[in-house]
């Protein structure tokens, strides 16, 4: 039977069952750990969380799926059903002071950027220590790439700057309904932010990334003139390592960071 959905919420239900275990698995021990599950649905992921955290809230933006939701785990006090929108909640309200909480999600495709930015300046804080997400395999694929090939841009830098990804599998159309018509792929974010590692302001150098892969074809250097940066402060701190006509994309965290603090330091002297 296929369930119904609401297209305009990018809704399509996980219904294969060693796929739903295999995405709580990934999660690890969750006896002592508050999950936050982003869009729970019909609850295919929510049943087996329930029974292996400590505390489960569960975020779901439809008013009828949360009403079943409510109605479904009423005599369950570790699960918590809150109706509303991810984007628009301050995780931190949801974990006690001083701890961290998991995250467990499949995300809505056309909105899984800006989900995937929220978290990370939320682990970035503190707030998250892991999340296990289920994203259309084109955005997995980005995010998880690695410097020097084409998927490799913002999304990329910016999720390796904050988390320690891993690509777990990949889901066909057929273990959703209705079937989507794309891939999905789930992946692992271990938040573990490296500004301190190297050397830069978590708002500066985010800033700096952006302005970096502003525009893909370009050169980095004709990027970062673009954004304002005279030539000859681009001259005089050009690390060596860096080729002059180096793009963004073919850059690991380490020399971008190496070119910040350079830059930074030239505009002091």
């Amino acid at each position: 039977m296929q369930m119904k959905h609401k297209p305009k919420l990018g809704q399509n239900f996980l219904v294969d069952d060693a796929a739903r275990h295999a995405i709580v698995d990934a999660l690890g021990d969750l006896s002592k750990r508050t999950v936050i599950e982003i869009g729970p649905g019909h609850g295919a992921i929510t049943d087996i969380l329930a029974g292996r955290c400590q505390r489960l809230i569960a975020l779901e933006l439809d008013r009828a799926l949360a009403a079943e939701l409510t109605f479904r785990f009423r005599d369950q006090p570790q699960v918590q059903i809150l109706e509303g929108d991810v984007l628009k909640t301050d995780l931190r309200t949801l974990v006690a002071e001083g701890e961290t909480a998991d995250v467990i999600g499949n995300l809505p495709y056309y909105i899984t950027s800006d989900i995937l930015l929220q978290l990370l300046a939320a682990g970035s804080a503190g707030t998250l220590a892991r999340a296990v997400l289920m994203m259309q395999r084109e955005v997995a694929d980005r995010v998880s790439a690695a410097p020097g090939v084409r998927d490799y841009g913002l999304l990329s830098a910016t999720a390796q700057m904050n988390a320690q990804v891993d690509h777990l599998f990949t889901l066909p159309p057929s273990a959703f309904s209705p079937p989507p018509e794309v891939y999905s792929t789930v992946l692992r974010l271990h938040f573990a932010p490296r500004f301190t590692e190297l050397g830069v302001a978590p708002e500066g150098f985010n800033s700096f990334l952006k302005l970096c892969f502003a525009q893909k074809r370009k050169t980095l250097q004709n990027n970062l003139r673009a954004a304002g940066i005279a030539v000859e402060r681009l001259s005089a701190a050009w690390p060596s390592s860096i080729p002059a006509k180096a793009r963004a994309e073919s850059l690991g965290l380490e020399a971008m960071a190496e070119l910040y603090r350079s830059l930074k330091s030239a505009a002091h002297e």
